[in-house]
């Protein structure tokens, strides 16, 4: 009599790890599928987007004497200053290996300091579309991790109940 109950603790204790090898086979299964997916969501979403990913960072470029070759020269309104002011307008830097030209930056103000020089006054540095992809990226990972959570716990039920269903 105790060797049939030590039998089917012992067939039932099988049969609970053979579940959770294949709860644990599918979960890791769902979760590379997903990884896979989620990317490929966002990188399509950048690609169908358009978004120049170089672009959203904007970094401040200007004119140097001292390491720059100025090509053209163009008048700017200066705040602070009646008369608008000769700065060079398309430049090449001598320290950029590509030898492209760099030109001044329209949303670049020009403001007359307190020390009497000219300074420069950036616009923005972030494009705000920057944001909008972070929280688009957010929800696809969220909605990722939801899925495979779901995905799981209704296998790991579907596992349970098909055991319980069997005759021992």
């Amino acid at each position: 009599m105790t060797d049939m109950f030590n039998e089917q603790d012992a067939d039932a204790g099988a049969a609970e790890a053979l579940r959770q090898r294949r709860v644990r086979r599918f979960s890791v299964l769902v979760t590379l599928t997903l990884i896979v997916l989620c990317n490929a969501i966002i990188l399509l979403s950048i690609w169908a987007s358009g978004i120049n990913l170089d672009g959203l960072f904007r970094t401040p470029d200007h004119f140097s004497q001292s390491r720059d070759v100025c090509l053209r020269y163009n008048w700017h309104k200066v705040s602070g200053m009646q008369q608008p002011v000769r700065l060079c307008y398309e430049w090449i830097n001598l320290s950029d290996p590509t030898g492209n030209t760099h030109t001044f930056q329209e949303d670049t103000d020009i403001v007359l300091g307190a020390d009497g020089k000219l300074h420069y006054e950036h616009g923005e540095r972030v494009d705000s579309r920057l944001f909008v992809l972070l929280a688009f990226a957010g929800a696809v990972l969220a909605l990722g991790m939801a899925v495979s959570k779901f995905l799981i716990a209704r296998y790991r039920l579907r596992q349970e109940a098909s055991s319980t269903l069997r005759p021992s």
